[in-house]
């Protein structure tokens, strides 16, 4: 019986090795593909724009000529601006929109508040390109100029309905005492949001400044549709005119130089804020 046993136990360890191996194996796999288009572009990055040798040889070269000519031809100053401008005044804008309504949703019992939660998370799942259309007619009509301001509509709209989400889901953990105890001592409905509640939302806010800094920061579509004077052109914008066309060939160097200065101040935020993302994802999961 005991080698028996035994015999079980060692097969049940060749079986765990085996599937522990195997699932390395392909997370390796995994993250080499996500990793290696990321070390082709640092390194092609880091290449003379006239050195045109094929991308798969690493850094071959060592130079920031690329990065200074992208500097340059973006006028990265001023799009750094722009796209600071837009997406700091989006995001402040989609924190205090949504935690105040998310807020009562969270809070107020009845029929409507669960009617308006489904309302705002159908949002998710209607894709703001359908109707871009007669959304840039309406703008139209309604004489709204194209700034770099105007392109915050659409971010603000279309982030609103993902935040709200998670903020009325990180709500529902915040015990209703807290609020209660400040209400016995006179505080107003302003005072124990913005006194009480409010503070207690770190994590989720970071996680949202997080995640919807990050892809309005990155839009092209926007901004390309609403902006239209050069001086006002976003980061991603000013990355395009390195494409080139079929007189100009695409200056594929500066390119990626370009998409590294880009993505530079948002890989600098996410190293100073990756505690509170983690904690905010996590903690705005707890209930829905």
């Amino acid at each position: 019986m005991k080698v028996i046993a035994g015999t079980k136990e060692v097969e049940r360890i060749d079986k765990f090795t085996w599937k522990t191996v195997l699932i390395y194996v392909v997370l390796t796999i995994f993250c080499v593909l996500i990793v290696l288009p990321l070390v082709i572009v640092f390194s092609s990055s880091m290449r003379d724009p006239a050195n045109m040798k094929s991308p798969l040889i690493l850094f071959s070269q060592f130079t920031l000529s690329s990065y200074v000519q992208a500097f340059k031809n973006m006028n990265y100053p001023m799009e750094f601006m722009n796209s600071l401008m837009t997406t700091g005044g989006s995001v402040i804008a989609i924190v205090f929109i949504a935690t105040m309504a998310a807020y009562p949703i969270s809070r107020v019992k009845s029929k409507f508040s669960r009617f308006l939660y489904y309302f705002f998370i159908g949002g998710l799942i209607v894709p703001s390109q359908m109707v871009i259309v007669p959304i840039a007619q309406m703008f139209g009509r309604l004489n709204i100029p194209n700034t770099r301001f105007t392109p915050m509509i659409m971010f603000i709209t279309c982030s609103l309905p993902f935040s709200i989400f998670l903020y009325a889901g990180f709500m529902k953990s915040v015990p209703v005492e807290i609020e209660e105890s400040a209400y016995l001592d006179g505080a107003n409905y302003w005072t124990r949001f913005f006194s009480i509640v409010f503070p207690l939302l770190k994590p989720a806010t970071a996680s949202v400044i997080i995640t919807q800094g990050l892809w309005i920061w990155n839009d092209y579509f926007y901004p390309m549709v609403f902006v239209s004077k050069a001086a006002q052109y976003s980061l991603p914008v000013g990355m395009i005119q390195f494409l080139g066309d079929k007189e100009n060939p695409a200056q594929w160097n500066v390119l990626f130089a370009s998409c590294v200065l880009c993505a530079l101040p948002l890989i600098i935020l996410f190293v100073i804020m990756q505690k509170q993302f983690i904690n905010g994802i996590a903690a705005g999961a707890v209930k829905g």
